[in-house]
């Protein structure tokens, strides 16, 4: 797209997890692709996944000081009202210096400030909501914005106005793509006979995940099966030590396409980009909703796939009691592997990020 000599700038703010930011990324990476001389800037927190990301990306990052509200009650809650009015000045000194066109926030604490500022600035507001049941930072912003797009229909029914919304689907990494199975499985020193279990407990890692591992992994492994096992990095130090021939212990996936590619099962938390991901690969999942999220909103997005028979569900409660019969009832029966595959692909929605990323630049195109 041709710019015609005027300097587009758009501001991203979103992040915490990998759930909130690559969305984010995918949609940067796209306008970048259709708008080579536009200018990228990502807002977040100096110490959640963003600071590093964002940078090994390419994209411009400037932190501001928000962190996350606990519903716990702890003395980091008492600082939450200085740090969201110094985050809401530090968002405006920003805007002020860059002046973005348009400003695109895709969810958690951080988006809130970051969005503020850019529209209070004369930015236009796009929000991404990746859920099912939309988080409160998007439903507070919605009056601050001209588009919502949403990853599920069923989210439609919490917003105010109707006219915002678009149903896209979520955004994925626009290099995302399964390679070749054989030698995915030699770089992780695989056994091409033996199936593949993959463990994707998020940037961060799931506690319980791990620790079901650990109790069934002798277990597991006499199903005659292989796992890799991706523990996030605040557990690995705690369960490298069980890595052996048939399993693979890693602290975080730096090519998820690859730990795709050797998955003949996944089981992995139920946040709402690996959902996307893996409909868009069309994988089988045992989905495991975290119970530590907002309005169990992995729960609500995990239920909708296992209502459309497209991925199975087990509560974080159960998964140390029934990992083992899980996981020996689905990956040695082919046709059900199958059927889940195809399902899930009725839930991928390949043009999100062309979507959203054209609405972007005409939205920016117009002001």
């Amino acid at each position: 797209m041709i710019s015609h000599g005027i300097k587009y700038r758009y501001l991203f703010a979103g992040g915490g997890t990998g759930g909130h930011l690559y969305p984010a990324i995918a949609v940067a990476q796209k306008i970048k692709e259709l708008q080579p001389d536009s200018e990228i800037l990502f807002v977040g927190t100096k110490t959640k996944i963003e600071s590093k990301v964002v940078p090994q990306i390419g994209f411009r990052f400037k932190p501001i000081w928000i962190s996350g509200f606990s519903r716990q009650l702890n003395l980091k809650n008492l600082l939450f009202p200085i740090k969201l009015l110094v985050s809401m000045f530090q968002s405006l000194i920003i805007s002020i210096k860059y002046k973005p066109q348009v400003a695109i926030g895709t969810g958690a604490y951080v988006s809130g400030p970051a969005i503020w500022g850019a529209t209070f600035m004369g930015a236009k507001g796009v929000l991404l909501e990746q859920n099912s049941y939309p988080g409160v930072t998007n439903r507070l912003l919605e009056k601050k914005v001209q588009k919502i797009f949403l990853s599920f229909d069923e989210s439609i029914k919490y917003f105010r106005d109707e006219s915002k919304l678009e149903v896209s689907g979520n955004p994925i990494r626009i290099d995302i793509a399964l390679g070749d199975k054989t030698n995915s499985k030699i770089k992780f020193g695989f056994d091409n006979s033996m199936k593949t279990l993959v463990i994707i407990g998020g940037s961060l890692g799931a506690k319980s995940i791990n620790e079901a591992i650990k109790n069934n992994l002798e277990a597991l492994l006499k199903l005659g099966i292989q796992i890799l096992w991706q523990t996030g990095e605040r557990y690995y130090d705690e369960f490298s030590s069980l890595d052996s021939e048939n399993v693979k212990v890693v602290k975080y996936f730096d090519d998820i396409a690859t730990a795709y590619t050797v998955a003949d099962v996944i089981i992995a938390r139920a946040g709402a980009t690996t959902i996307a991901e893996v409909a868009h690969l069309g994988l089988p999942v045992i989905f495991v909703p975290s119970p530590n999220v907002a309005e169990n909103h992995q729960y609500k997005n995990a239920e909708v796939l296992r209502n459309g028979n497209a991925a199975e569900l087990v509560e974080d409660k159960e998964l140390n009691k029934t990992i083992v019969e899980n996981i020996e009832r689905l990956i040695s029966n082919d046709l059900r592997l199958e059927e889940l595959s195809n399902n899930i692909k009725i839930f991928d929605k390949p043009d999100a990020v062309n979507i959203i990323a054209n609405a972007v630049i005409k939205m920016a195109s117009i002001i």
